[in-house]
């Protein structure tokens, strides 16, 4: 479904109704973190991957290395792909979600 927007009376108005409607289509971020205990008590982990999900569509997973990419249906399918092993000697994955921004612009440097 497409989002859309009804055309304001100034150009100003505009621009921050099309900035407010890219806010609130925005896909959400994410990434797969894997976890592992190296020694009892003292744990590691990095990421593995990263997501993008549209809205209740499909989620674009990429490895962090760039060599791998799946198309998944819900998010949390990815962490089958990311846990290896069993018991305590085993690879864990979470998925770790990043938060919206509070703003959109339409000048590349500022969005950075």
């Amino acid at each position: 479904m497409e989002a859309q927007m009804e055309t304001p009376n100034s150009p100003e108005l505009f621009d921050k109704e099309l900035c407010d409607l890219v806010l609130a289509v925005a896909p959400r971020i994410f990434a797969v973190v894997q976890e592992c205990e190296v020694r009892p008590g003292l744990k590691d982990g990095c990421v593995a991957a990263w997501g993008i999900a549209f809205g209740e569509g499909p989620v674009h997973v990429i490895t962090a290395d760039g060599t791998g990419q799946m198309v998944l249906n819900p998010p949390e399918r990815a962490l089958r792909w990311f846990t290896r092993g069993a018991g305590e000697d085993g690879v864990t994955a979470r998925l770790v979600w990043l938060s919206r921004s509070g703003g959109a612009t339409f000048d590349h440097a500022e969005a950075a």
